[in-house]
């Protein structure tokens, strides 16, 4: 039973806690991620040569984010030196499921998407002129 003062969830208002959760939804990096470990556990050299363009920085911010979620799973296996693994949790597959579909499309669209933008650009630029 939920108290009299419990709020119900409103990602419209500015101090609505689902906002953060929308954040990691439509961070880039973090989509990449629990995609690529939906599939297989990684190590971090291995996200981090396959998501080009990230840094080891962004790469272990986001990581250590989508850990405190619960979205990934950190395992550091006793090696020399220690090797560290990436796994998604249930709560990561569901949102990984509802993620992908958005990455396809982007995909599917880019050249719709990039014709869009030339032709924005170009009117934009003659109504400077």
């Amino acid at each position: 039973m939920k108290s009299a003062n419990a709020k119900i969830p409103n990602a419209y208002s500015a101090d609505c806690p689902t906002r953060q959760i929308l954040d990691r939804v439509g961070d880039k990096w973090a989509v990449l991620i629990l995609i690529l470990v939906r599939d297989e556990p990684m190590r971090f050299n291995a996200l981090r040569r396959t998501i080009e363009g990230i840094s080891q920085k962004m790469l272990s911010q986001v990581l250590k984010s989508l850990e405190r979620d619960g979205l990934i799973r950190r395992r550091a296996i006793a090696t020399v030196p220690v090797t560290v693994e990436y796994s998604i949790t249930p709560l990561g597959t569901t949102l990984a499921s509802a993620v992908d579909p958005l990455r396809d499309w982007a995909e599917n669209n880019l050249k719709e998407v990039l014709n869009a933008q030339r032709r924005y650009d170009a009117q934009r630029k003659s109504i400077a002129a």
